[in-house]
């Protein structure tokens, strides 16, 4: 049984939490661990001759949780008989074999692949006439209420601390009924619905009571994106305005968490408050930054006083006083700004963040989608061009669910019509296009685009990439179109990466040879797709390490669209002046698609180029505000060692 390592009257980690949280490794790890003890809770009602009786979320948090219960079915004999479970949610309205559809999520994911009684599983019918809900959800209830309440329910939670689709405002007391959805809520869904237009505004819900009556709850939450709701939930009060807060007065719930979740908790983001720590130069440098953000004060401006009132007399202990540390901490902020990001020749390179020699370095750019590279690094991109370095980029998927359908079916017609118009007589080509515009124009919801379809959406993408390149001013031969295979699904939801994603990557690498590569190492990416492909560059870069010309290749994360790096964790800071600012928007500009109806916007309702202009210009402020020179903009890098 999973169980929090804290005790409220004795542990340090409920000192500032009000919940018990358990934080692993990674999401991986942790769904390993709630699959077990709900494989052990089903056991043990088994061998009772017991139902039980689960609570289950949807949205990508549990798809993980849900991958390990059907391979403990599959492997270890797992029967699911026994179980009946109640589905939290559904949109509404909602077809139930729309690829959008809970129902279908649920029978694809887990039902269809366990042997539970199709009569044994309850998800909220989203065809219902309006009049019939009320009655619906009362009948939702009193089945729950009959077979005793729920034994486990899991939980995700939203943005703003929904859990469920309990919006904000949502009362403990509330029950199971439709709601309207929050505009937060309905922009974060939005890339699973092609757009803030086409996405639900109302939805069917268990109510706050249920899911507090239940006998144990898990809300289980990953990534950096969650990580300030999950502090606010389980340390701050408990208030409507975050209903995942309410669960700090269940008497059996608990937070599972991956550690970039759980970075903002008190203990993990300023553990010096908590306990007694060891001083390492990274924590030193996370607590001097944090503390002069904190008092809006230049770090050579800190004193004695302020370390002390800040709980960090031991600092001044072990390293002080106050001065040291902050000269210190001062030359080694500076350090990481450079306008070289490729080395800058002939010049001592000891306190720079790259080597100086040799001078023309073989540069390969990753790019996840086919805009990241201009999007997240596109002033880095242009200066490495300008400063004479062999620079490629590479694109590592079509990025064709990125394209609207309007957009591709405006793109189909022009070509048909430009093939009849001037009678260009090739049939194969011509049937691509027909075909496609009558998918479009017949299109349903519970249909994935066709591949024709598909084939012209990455057509589109590839042209923006190409001009986008060739604005920075790379010929054709240093622009690489990878499409790798897990991206090819489809659907939003992609493949884990394989064996023919990794050999791709290997070979590009073992190509070039690079002395640098730069990857997104950005992994809020709403739809995973940053994260396979990161996970193939490093597994190829792992594999290809005994190669001698890797001795000589360093390996940079940029963030891109959806986060940045803390300021503490920056290793290389590219400024850029206004006039490099408004280059690299142009680039991005080349991205025609992908503007003015930004399809995959996750819940930030910026464009991308707005976003990584405000993103690029709060880092060079960040650095401005500690006392370092002020720049128009920054775009910042973390190295990663093999």
């Amino acid at each position: 049984m999973i169980k929090s390592t804290t005790d409220k009257a004795t542990g340090f980690e409920k000192r500032f939490e009000n919940i018990g949280t358990v934080i692993f490794e990674d999401s991986t790890a942790a769904s390993k661990a709630v699959a077990k003890e709900i494989a052990t809770l089903i056991k043990a009602k088994q061998k009772s001759n017991q139902s039980c009786v689960l609570g289950l979320a949807t949205g990508s948090t549990p798809k993980g949780l849900y991958a390990e219960l059907v391979r403990l079915h599959k492997e270890e004999g797992l029967s699911f008989k026994n179980v009946i479970s109640f589905n939290l949610d559904e949109y509404y309205p909602m077809e139930p074999d729309s690829i959008y559809s809970y129902v279908r999520f649920m029978k694809e994911l887990l039902l269809d692949q366990v042997d539970i009684l199709p009569e044994n599983y309850h998800i909220p019918d989203g065809t219902l006439t309006k009049e019939e809900i009320a009655e619906y959800c009362r009948n939702y209830e009193a089945k729950i209420k009959a077979l005793g309440g729920i034994d486990l329910q899991i939980l995700g939670i939203g943005g703003n601390g929904h859990i469920g689709f309990n919006e904000s405002g949502s009362l403990q007391n509330s029950k199971t009924r439709l709601v309207a959805l929050d505009h937060i809520t309905r922009v974060a869904a939005s890339k699973d619905f092609g757009g803030l237009d086409k996405t639900p505004r109302t939805a069917i819900t268990l109510g706050v009571k249920k899911i507090m009556e239940a006998k144990k709850v898990i809300l289980m939450a990953w990534g950096e994106g969650k990580s300030n709701i999950i502090k606010d939930s389980a340390e701050g009060e408990v208030t409507n305005r975050i209903p995942a807060s309410y669960l700090q007065e269940h008497n059996n719930a608990v937070f599972i968490i991956d550690k970039a979740a759980a970075s903002k908790l008190t203990r993990i983001n300023t553990p010096w408050l908590v306990e007694k720590v060891v001083w390492t130069d990274k924590l030193v440098r996370k607590a001097v930054l944090g503390l002069a953000l904190h008092l809006n004060k230049p770090i050579l401006m800190l004193t004695d006083a302020d370390y002390i009132e800040n709980g960090m007399s031991d600092l001044l202990t072990d390293s002080g006083p106050a001065y040291d540390i902050n000269i210190s901490i001062f030359n080694k902020i500076q350090h990481t700004i450079t306008g070289w990001p490729g080395g800058k020749p002939n010049a001592d390179d000891s306190n720079r963040p790259e080597r100086a020699e040799p001078i023309k370095k073989r540069v390969l750019i990753f790019s996840p989608h086919p805009d990241d590279d201009i999007i997240s690094m596109g002033g880095t991109f242009i200066r490495l061009q300008e400063q004479g370095h062999e620079v490629h980029v590479a694109y590592q998927t079509s990025g064709n669910i990125a394209v609207a359908d309007d957009e591709a079916l405006r793109f189909a017609s022009f070509v048909c019509d430009y093939n009849e118009k001037f009678g260009i007589d090739n049939k194969d080509a011509q049937n691509i296009y027909e075909n496609a515009v009558t998918f479009l124009k017949n299109k349903k919801d519970s249909e994935i685009d066709s591949p024709e379809v598909r084939y012209i959406k990455g057509l589109i993408r590839k042209g923006e990439a190409r001009a986008t390149s060739h604005f920075v001013g790379l010929p054709d031969e240093q622009i690489h179109f990878m499409e790798l295979p897990f991206y090819e699904t489809g659907t939003i939801e992609k493949n884990p990466v394989g064996e023919d994603d990794i050999k791709i990557t290997m070979a590009l690498i073992e190509k070039i040879k690079p002395h640098q590569i730069y990857a997104a190492g950005d992994l809020a990416d709403p739809h995973g797709t940053h994260k396979v492909c990161l996970d193939a560059i490093f597994e190829a870069v792992k594999r290809l390490k005994p190669k001698t010309f890797m001795n000589d290749c360093w390996v940079w994360l940029y963030r891109g669209a959806w986060q940045e790096w803390g300021i503490d964790e920056i290793e290389m800071a590219v400024p850029m002046g206004p006039d490099q600012v408004l280059q690299k928007r142009k680039g991005i500009f080349k991205h025609q698609s992908q503007k003015d109806g930004v399809v995959f916007q996750g819940s930030d309702s910026r464009e991308f180029w707005q976003r990584a202009e405000d993103r690029n210009k709060e880092t060079a402020n960040l650095y401005d505000q500690l006392g370092m020179a002020h720049y128009a903009a920054m775009e910042a890098f973390v190295r990663w060692e093999f």
